[in-house]
């Protein structure tokens, strides 16, 4: 009886060992990987039924994650597990009520694979980043992706291709299946691996290894072996290292590479007008994001952005108007010139910001839809059958007429207002449901 009361804690410790450092692993990944790369997804940027089918494998995974974790930390996961139960109709009171997760459907482990290159190639990129002191807000020209296996780079320039874009801020990512392009070889003996199995010819063939051609290293990485002086040796055997040539009258400022093992990421550094005005771009929206954060708006809060130019400039315009289609992507919305918004426009919040020596004011208000002008003469002229359309709208959910509109195919019928007959709204053409929506319309 003694030595069982001992037996159970040290068992449980021992399966803490073992089982807690992949757990953790795994919440890591889910968060830096699953979460980091699918934002737009989660916030319904890539239409309603893809949010919702990542928003459930996401649910899942965390419910998962939660059951298994719970032998270990019962309290935490417990107050997690009553959080996660208001979004669904799961009958167990308790998180220890629940059965053990079990294994279901199958593993794919070319997609495991292909994540796992991705993320290879991301840990390169940031060193180079690092290393120059490049931050990710700064946008770069070109990533170019070296790796003799064509099924390696169908991985990264592929459907992966975007997530690698959008996570090391590149405009173009080039695949190149030519090694020797970018970069010369040499091969290093694995003297951890061979100086028990060789002995006193380790010396010898340490010298014959680090002979190695160009041609020969190339050979070796196609077969899997090589023989020196009756040893045969294996890709275990021998590091092959990649080093970058750079091209002539480049500096490692300009461009530069990181590699491991039989790949190699290099990076142009150098910066041209469009990739100032993209990193003014992405400067700007940093900040409308730290702003939505202090006013505690929460992702799914629709708003219109103004901002005004301080210093009475058009530089700054001219490079939002530019950099339109980043901005929409990311913010969901165009940002609008403070001259051009509504008199009725309600400020949450405001704040003054200076970027690249450009002093600006950013402004987030509450999304209201705007009236096209030409509504006064599709409803015959009748200048209060258009305020009391613009009442009634004013006074409606955003979200609500979006779905509207998009059940009737970009159009509404409004009805409800007394003395005024029913009359057909088209969206984009007789309302917009956002001054950002309204003022890009005028623009194009």
């Amino acid at each position: 009886m003694f030595s069982s009361n001992h037996a159970m804690p040290n068992l449980i410790a021992s399966l803490s060992l073992q089982v807690v450092p992949y757990l953790v692993k795994y919440i890591d990944n889910l968060t830096n990987i699953y979460v980091r790369f699918n934002r737009k997804r989660l916030k319904g940027r890539t239409g309603e039924e893809d949010c919702k089918i990542s928003l459930s494998t996401l649910y899942h995974a965390l419910v998962t994650t939660c059951v298994a974790m719970a032998p270990f930390t019962p309290f935490f996961t417990e107050v997690l597990y009553q959080n996660l139960r208001k979004a669904s109709s799961k009958s167990e009171q308790s998180i220890h009520f629940c059965s053990f997760p079990s294994t279901t459907g199958e593993r794919d482990e070319r997609v495991e694979r292909s994540v796992t290159r991705m993320m290879t190639i991301i840990d390169l990129a940031r060193n180079i980043r690092e290393r120059h002191s490049k931050a990710l807000k700064t946008p770069l020209k070109e990533m170019v992706v070296v790796h003799p296996d064509s099924e390696f780079l169908e991985d990264i320039t592929g459907k992966l291709k975007e997530y690698v874009m959008e996570e090391m801020n590149v405009k173009t990512v080039t695949p190149c299946n030519d090694p020797m392009k970018y970069a010369s070889l040499r091969a290093e003996p694995n003297f951890s691996v061979l100086g028990k199995r060789l002995g006193k010819d380790m010396g010898k063939v340490s010298n014959e290894v680090k002979k190695m051609t160009q041609e020969q290293i190339l050979a070796f990485e196609q077969s899997g072996e090589i023989s020196f002086l009756g040893h045969c040796l294996t890709l275990d055997d021998i590091k092959v290292v990649r080093q970058f040539k750079r091209p002539v009258d480049v500096s490692e400022k300009e461009i530069d590479a990181a590699g491991d093992g039989d790949v190699l990421v290099i990076l142009d550094l150098r910066a041209d007008q469009s990739l100032i005005e993209a990193g003014v771009a992405r400067e700007v929206v940093n900040r409308i994001q730290k702003l939505r954060k202090t006013a505690q708006l929460e992702p799914t809060d629709l708003i219109d952005v103004y901002y005004e130019s301080v210093d009475n400039s058009n530089t700054l315009e001219e490079i939002l108007q530019s950099q339109d289609q980043y901005i929409r992507d990311v913010l969901g919305n165009s940002l609008v010139p403070k001259a051009a918004a509504t008199s009725d426009m309600v400020v949450i919040c405001e704040e003054s910001h200076t970027v690249h020596d450009m002093s600006f004011v950013i402004y987030i208000a509450r999304c209201m839809p705007v009236l096209a002008a030409d509504l006064l003469s599709y409803a015959s002229g009748n200048s209060d059958h258009v305020e009391a359309l613009r009442v009634y709208l004013l006074s409606r959910s955003i979200s609500r007429l979006k779905n509207e509109f998009q059940t009737g195919n970009g159009k509404i019928t409004v009805r409800c207002i007394e003395g005024y007959p029913p009359i057909d709204l088209q969206l984009g053409k007789h309302v917009f449901l956002s001054a950002g929506d309204f003022y890009q319309a005028n623009r194009s």
